[in-house]
């Protein structure tokens, strides 16, 4: 998801790649909403509303590195990129492999963070937060709301690990670049872990829901569904069927992004090199707007 993260760290040390199955598979299945324990830290007046009940400092966040400048993590916008440590999936193709450890300590404090937006407000378009996996750090939407609070906009890179998390958090986002890797029956082979087609097609719910609820307000909401093409993970027969899939589901926007090797592990887990899929028989007609990258 994003820009690598390697090529824009200010100061870290690699993290650990492998965060086991066992534990990314635990984390990923107790997706019921809870944001971690309560925090003395600061409300931040948003106008959304208050926070969950349970939602944690920003100041928690493990920030494994920021971009401070982006043009392509958000459509249209100049951004800053943040990378969060964790993720509970191990896509084979991962490209910021050494931030799928949930364990492994952040790199920039989000003190520091903060002080850098402070600095660009009036000259960014907002911030993404990016991962890893975003949504599974508890401190996100205490996050979300002090950039808000700064006048800028709120941009997410999400595989939809966690679909209440992300549903709890839309109404404070802007825009949503959606993973979803591949069809049902290809799923576990990409992200390493059971169910998580039928989260991402959950999170896609929302997200569909979000851009249908904002509709025509003076706060629109945006979203994209992404696809990683790599020919182990999705094929053009399975392409064909997912992109119908996304089309009768309501999606608009369908950005496909061809695999690339840089970043990626040597050897990739799961994976070969494949070969490359054609995007000829792509249903092009069923959307407003498909992005090849």
């Amino acid at each position: 998801m994003g820009a690598r993260v390697a090529t824009a760290r200010d100061a870290s040390t690699d993290a650990r790649a492998d965060a086991g199955a066992d534990a990314g598979a635990r984390d990923a299945s107790a997706d019921a909403g809870a944001w971690g324990a309560a925090s003395a830290g600061p409300v931040v007046s948003t106008g959304l509303g208050r926070p969950p009940r349970h939602a944690a400092s920003a100041d928690r966040l493990r920030v494994a590195g920021m971009t401070r400048m982006s043009t392509v993590d958000w459509p249209d916008h100049l951004v800053a990129t943040v990378f969060l440590q964790g993720c509970p999936w191990d896509c084979f193709y991962c490209h910021n492999p050494a931030l799928i450890d949930p364990r492994a300590d952040g790199a920039l404090p989000w003190a520091q963070v903060r002080t850098f937006l402070h600095s660009r407000q009036g000259l960014l378009d907002g911030v993404v937060f990016s991962g890893g996996e975003p949504t599974m750090q508890p401190g996100l939407v205490a996050a979300v709301d002090e950039v808000r609070a700064l006048g800028l906009g709120v941009g997410l890179h999400t595989g939809g690990a966690y679909p209440a998390r992300l549903e709890q958090l839309l109404p404070r986002v802007d825009w949503v670049g959606l993973d979803v890797k591949s069809t049902p029956e290809r799923y576990q082979a990409v992200i390493g872990r059971p169910g998580g087609s039928e989260r991402a097609w959950r999170a896609l719910e929302s997200v569909l829901a979000e851009h249908e609820r904002r509709a025509g307000t003076d706060r629109p909401f945006d979203y994209e569904v992404r696809t990683t093409v790599h020919s182990d993970a999705i094929d053009e027969r399975g392409l064909c069927e997912l992109g119908e899939s996304l089309a009768d589901a309501g999606v608009r926007t369908w950005a496909l992004q061809r695999f690339r090797s840089t970043g990626v592990r040597d050897p990739m887990p799961r994976g070969t090199e494949g070969r490359r899929v054609s995007f000829d028989a792509l249903p092009r007609d069923r959307f407003a707007r498909m992005v090849i990258r």
